[in-house]
């Protein structure tokens, strides 16, 4: 299984050099390049902290009247996080260039609840020059009472949603796993696509 070390913060500040980068994100269900991803994350006494620097120049941006509209169309980066890995539950943060941010409880396979909230959840988000970012933190007390953060590991699946405009005019949908789960269809929702986050 697929690890990431995140490293303590050494001080009040965040300090993002301090972070490991994960970078291998691929698009195991097409042919082509992936273009640059890269995840951080950092924690301390209180917060689990991430950010996602993504290269991007076709962002896919949709309004809609609901954050679910407007996510769920829209290029995006996401978190998922179990307590094991029967995903029964699991918990889902879909976050959009624009922070918007979709936060949804589900169960194996794909049963959603859409009311549940990520209870102190924090997302902020930045768009320039062909690239975006997506910067938030969960707090460690949320974690530890979904049973998702055991000791000083967690399962964890990291994604990324690419989508661009075809000659047609038509999105084109493409899915990035940090752990390619073998599906023969993106898919996301399953085991496989889990590593584990180890807080050093």
């Amino acid at each position: 299984m697929k690890r990431y070390h995140v490293c303590r913060s050494s001080g009040s500040d965040l300090h993002w050099p301090e972070a490991e980068v994960l970078a291998d994100f691929t698009f195991p269900w097409e042919q082509r390049e992936a273009p640059k991803t890269e995840f951080r994350a950092l924690w301390d006494n209180e917060r689990l902290h991430f950010r996602f620097d993504c290269e991007d120049d076709d962002l896919v941006l949709p309004d809609g009247p609901t954050v679910k509209d407007r996510v769920l169309g829209s290029d995006r980066v996401e978190i998922f996080f179990a307590p094991d890995l029967s995903l029964n539950p699991y918990f889902c943060l879909e976050m959009s260039p624009k922070a918007d941010a979709l936060a949804y409880e589900a169960h194996f396979y794909r049963q959603v609840n859409w009311d549940w909230q990520c209870a102190g959840l924090e997302i902020a988000a930045c768009i320039a020059d062909g690239r975006y970012s997506v910067t938030g933190s969960v707090p460690l007390a949320t974690l530890r009472e979904l049973k998702v953060l055991r000791g000083c590991e967690m399962h964890a699946g990291i994604y990324r949603g690419e989508f661009h405009r075809k000659p047609d005019g038509n999105i084109h949908q493409g899915w990035m796993p940090w752990v390619d789960p073998q599906t023969e269809k993106p898919d996301f929702h399953v085991p496989a696509s889990f590593g584990l986050l180890e807080l050093k």
